[in-house]
């Protein structure tokens, strides 16, 4: 995993939930991990991954990913064997 990946991984980890995550930074480390990324109707992603599928919002205008986002995203791949 490039050093970049991990330390947007270890964002994602880190408590309280981060609200300053680059959604591109996240979309990156995800399609490393071996994530289907597609752009849905609106501003909606759905992110294809272990077998399941989850749908996030794109953040805008801001680039980065609110609070909730990142803690629903943590708990995902934490219940997927992914963790720092």
């Amino acid at each position: 995993m490039k050093r970049k990946h991990a330390k947007t991984l270890g964002a994602i980890f880190a408590h309280p939930a981060s609200g300053n995550i680059k959604w591109r930074d996240i979309e990156a480390l995800l399609i490393d991990l071996g994530a289907k990324i597609k752009q849905r109707e609106g501003s909606r992603i759905s992110i294809s991954m272990f077998g399941q599928m989850q749908v996030y919002h794109e953040p805008h205008p801001s680039p980065d990913t609110d609070k909730g986002a990142v803690a629903n995203l943590r708990k995902w791949l934490e219940s997927n064997g992914v963790n720092t």
